[in-house]
């Protein structure tokens, strides 16, 4: 019987074989883990379409982000959940705001642990949406001085990184400017660059209190069909001074993290969403996959089409198993 020279089941034949000739390496080191943080003590309230994740107090996220930093997960992104609202999401650049507290709480008691925040106002506008409404509409323009006063109040808290998910045009270059004029020239900008009008983002607007009072948030957010736009979107960011840019949501833009990556040499993220791990968590309870396993498939799949970064409500289960 005739056989070809080269012979790929080789070197499928052990663990060990196919490990050596691995082509993608996903490591504890590319995850960030998102956080939810509210008002009041001794809060740990879980999230009912996220299981496995929590509305946590300031107390509790502390000793979640000291567990993150023990698992070897370098990074957290925060988003915070204020107790009261208002037209201009006054509480999203207070200096006492729950995610300033939080960032406080967490470089005075955690070490090793890079403190990313959300900057948006959708969660903490009384119409959910992510800049100010002028004539029923977003007012792009008016919205940048706030969305820069609130990353500008995070690094006066002491955040380690700031990340615009807004997506509104000019916002990176106005951050960077009144970042760089405060004294912050080195605090970087993870910019959400590539975020698309996603229906995988039901979850999540539950955990952030943050649906949209009327209307949706497509005159801001990418339309699904569109690539070439995402391309320039990244462009425009670099251009404006982002230091890494990030595609968002991950498994259904697996073509646009690798889109991005081959075009440019620059750090790329991908947000495996709320949607993404709640499909995985409820078919996984139903018994009709291994959670487990799919999840590192994901993870995988993400890494490979060229992300960095992967921001994922997995961080702390795939770190464990990345841990051995």
């Amino acid at each position: 019987m005739y056989y070809p020279f080269y012979r790929p089941r080789r070197m499928r034949e052990t663990k060990l074989l196919r490990k050596m000739i691995s082509e993608t390496q996903l490591d504890v080191a590319n995850l960030i883990y998102p956080l939810f943080v509210v008002h009041g003590d001794q809060v740990k309230n879980e999230i009912s379409s996220m299981p496995g994740n929590y509305h946590m107090s300031v107390d509790m996220l502390v000793k979640e982000a000291r567990e993150a930093a023990s698992l070897g997960i370098p990074a957290i992104l925060l988003f915070g959940i204020p107790e009261k609202k208002d037209e201009v999401g006054s509480e999203a650049y207070a200096d006492d705001g729950i995610v300033q507290q939080a960032i406080q709480a967490i470089k005075n008691e955690v070490d090793n642990l890079v403190v990313i925040t959300d900057v948006c106002l959708c969660e903490y506008t009384d119409h959910g949406h992510c800049g100010l409404i002028t004539d029923g509409h977003i007012d792009n323009d008016a919205t940048l001085p706030l969305l820069a006063q609130m990353a500008l109040s995070h690094a006066e808290a002491g955040a380690d990184m700031v990340a615009p998910s807004d997506m509104m045009d000019g916002r990176v270059c106005g951050i960077r400017d009144v970042l760089d004029k405060n004294g912050y020239t080195n605090i970087p900008i993870m910019s959400y660059a590539a975020k698309y009008a996603s229906s995988f983002y039901g979850p999540f607007r539950e955990a952030a209190l943050s649906a949209p009072a009327f209307g949706d948030r497509r005159s801001h957010q990418m339309d699904p069909a569109n690539a070439l736009e995402a391309l320039r979107e990244v462009s425009m960011d670099i251009d404006e001074g982002a230091d890494i840019v990030m595609v968002k949501p991950a498994l259904s833009y697996l073509d646009i993290i690798y889109r991005i990556k081959q075009e440019y040499d620059f750090p790329v993220a991908a947000y495996n969403v709320s949607g993404e791990y709640s499909m995985v968590k409820a078919a996984d309870r139903a018994g009709w996959i291994d959670g487990q396993k799919v999840m590192m498939e994901i993870l995988l799949s993400i890494k490979r089409a060229g992300a960095d970064i992967i921001i994922t409500y997995f961080a702390k289960e795939a770190a464990k198993i990345l841990k051995g």
